[in-house]
């Protein structure tokens, strides 16, 4: 066991506890990694303030970056590997995995069934998101990490565990865009700016962002958007229908997790369109379409967890493109916090002013 410092919920909506920790040192086929940087995901806020459920106390976080300490037997990575840590699992062996859906494999594993992490009296802490990350170390499975091509700062490498490979995935894996396309996203948090950047890395020729912050709307046009819209002065249906001569979009994406969002997709969208579902609501929310509408007008609707990606494939490509100039981590960040400072970074993702706060560790 190692003595490990880490964010503990322990009440829904309460503000998190830096605790001391025990962690178990990896099973077969799995990795202990000290991490350098963990980012905050709108999931982990949710998560945090119970809009899911779950059993407490645990440990959230799943957006991480950091190097191997520890192998365990049978692990092909050597200690020392510079690593994103992703919250995917994956056997490689299953049905879904054998059809390249990694994100939805059906196996069962150790870590599934048994936290590595015990509290200062022995009781579990869960191992929130398959990955616990709010935490100086952590225990995955050896398929939730790929290592680090170059130079990449931890900081930005950690984006790609979710952020960024959801939002680009879902243009590029889940929706399939092509190019010539016109694309809307409704929400430009972190996930939806990945969505205007794999918009444009699909040539996609009009790329609509659409948000209520004018600040993440600049963005958004620095990231690819050919068009911007602020909520604030009305719906953006007239927009599209002038874009598209009455055609409307081609994809319309949802990449955030307000019911309002959801209802108004449908409006958006075109014949042989789709409505891209990336944004994850609380639970109990709800959405409606007319079928007859669907079915006459070959429309889709798609859902989209964590961009359907091949961490092994994605995340090396997406870091090509932004040793090439082609893929923007650097400045998705908003600000950088050190663990004990925690709840300040969550507070800020919770209020929408910031895109993606990191934790960084020495």
């Amino acid at each position: 066991m190692t003595s490990i410092r880490a964010a503990v919920c322990r009440s829904f909506g309460a503000p998190l506890a830096i605790e001391t920790l025990e962690l178990a040192s990896p099973g077969p086929g799995e990795v202990r990694v000290g991490l350098r940087a963990v980012a905050i995901c709108h999931s982990d806020v949710s998560y945090a303030d119970g809009e899911w459920g779950g059993d407490l106390p645990a440990v959230f976080g799943h957006e991480a970056a950091g190097e191997i300490l520890e192998v365990g037997d049978g692990v092909g990575f050597e200690v020392g590997t510079r690593v994103v840590v992703t919250l995917v699992r994956s056997c490689g062996e299953c049905h879904r995995c054998q059809c390249g859906a990694e994100v939805a494999c059906s196996a069962e594993f150790a870590l599934d069934g048994t936290s590595p992490l015990v509290d200062a009296d022995g009781t579990a802490v869960g191992h929130g998101m398959r990955t616990a990350a709010f935490a100086e170390q952590v225990v995955v499975h050896a398929s939730q990490i790929v290592p680090i091509d170059g130079d990449l700062p931890a900081d930005s490498a950690s984006l790609l565990a979710c952020g960024v490979i959801t939002g680009v995935g879902a243009v590029v894996n889940t929706a399939g865009v092509e190019p010539g396309s016109t694309v809307v996203i409704l929400g430009c948090g972190g996930v939806g700016l990945n969505v205007v950047q794999g918009a444009a890395i699909a040539k996609a020729a009009s790329i609509v962002a659409v948000d209520l912050n004018p600040d993440k709307l600049t963005l958004a046009s620095r990231l690819g958007a050919t068009h911007s819209h602020d909520l604030a002065t009305g719906p953006v249906d007239e927009l599209v229908a002038d874009l598209t001569d009455g055609a409307m979009a081609d994809y319309v994406f949802v990449a955030t997790g307000a019911p309002a969002a959801l209802a108004s997709a449908g409006a958006l969208v075109g014949t042989m369109g789709a409505v891209v579902i990336v944004g994850m609501p609380a639970t109990g929310v709800t959405g409606s379409f007319d079928p007859a509408t669907l079915a006459g007008s070959n429309q889709r609707i798609l859902g989209s967890k964590m961009g359907t990606s091949v961490i092994a494939r994605d995340i090396p490509a997406l870091m090509q493109r932004y040793h090439e100039g082609e893929l923007e981590l650097d400045g998705l960040i908003s600000r950088r916090f050190p663990l004990d400072r925690i709840n300040e970074a969550m507070d800020e993702v919770r209020s929408g002013t910031a895109l993606r706060n990191v934790i960084v560790f020495d």
